[in-house]
């Protein structure tokens, strides 16, 4: 299937995907301070940028993007028709690099979770994610 927008209105669009502060990204952060945890955010000084830092704990925490982080067997993982040789490519670099940055993070004595986006709807994972950080 052909792409639906002109190249300018694909440009347009890909402008405005965020980096930061996005919506699952806010609802993880929302649940954790409610719950009393105290987070720092995209700890620039730590590889990958973290979108949760929390010192107190040694913990960062990830939450990754199905499509941009290739969420393996997520329907929001697949890849676009066209230009698939590019996506491929594209999301297989952000795989390696998300593996190096937690290698590093572990190295540098760090637990690193990740939580992905298709995951968050349900209020267990969340859960789950207050436990794993206490722990």
């Amino acid at each position: 299937m052909a792409d639906v927008f002109t190249t300018e209105q694909r440009s347009a669009v890909m402008r405005r995907v965020k980096g930061a502060n996005t919506k699952p990204e806010m609802k993880v952060r929302r649940f954790l301070h409610a719950r009393g945890f105290r987070y720092r955010l995209h700890g620039a000084d730590l590889p990958g940028k973290p979108d949760i830092v929390l010192p107190k704990y040694g913990v960062v925490v990830f939450v990754h993007g199905c499509f941009w982080h290739g969420h393996p067997g997520c329907p929001r993982s697949a890849l676009p028709a066209t230009r698939r040789d590019y996506w491929e490519t594209k999301i297989g670099r952000n795989r390696q690099r998300d593996a190096r940055n937690a290698r590093a993070l572990r190295k540098a004595g760090w637990r690193v979770l990740t939580v992905w986006e298709c995951r968050i709807r349900d209020e267990r994972t969340l859960e789950a994610l207050a436990r794993k950080i206490a722990a």
